[in-house]
């Protein structure tokens, strides 16, 4: 029997590498897109169903709150969007060595750093 198990393992002392720190946000970003994607439905048909109610929404997207989720939105659609093109290239069998697979979860969050920023200068 090992002895030198850990006891008690606290997960912030762990030192996860980049590849893990990119597919738990992945996964992240997806469960904040069940309700970001029905709040955008939402406005979509509030915008579409009468000039009244584009009005209103209109009014309330100037909220800097509202501003802020819907900037919150658009970030974790953009990086689940970008995770998932790596995720597709990688099934393909690229990118599969932990050295490419690094290079790769560096390269998708300069992507998504530069699609967050867009976003956020289209919605401000």
């Amino acid at each position: 029997m090992k002895k030198n198990r850990p006891v008690n393992l606290n997960l912030s002392t762990v030192q996860f590498p980049i590849t893990a720190i990119v597919s738990i946000l992945h996964r992240i970003s997806g469960m904040i897109l069940l309700p970001g994607v029905l709040l955008l439905l939402w406005m979509l048909d509030m915008s579409l169903a009468s000039q009244a109610s584009f009005d209103t929404l209109s009014e309330w997207l100037g909220n800097p709150l509202l501003k802020v989720a819907l900037w919150a939105i658009l970030a974790a659609l953009a990086y689940h969007f970008v995770a998932g093109i790596r995720h597709i290239i990688m099934d393909l069998g690229f990118a599969e060595s932990f050295e490419s697979g690094k290079l790769t979860a560096y390269i998708s969050l300069v992507c998504t750093a530069i699609l967050v920023l867009l976003a956020g200068v289209w919605v401000w």
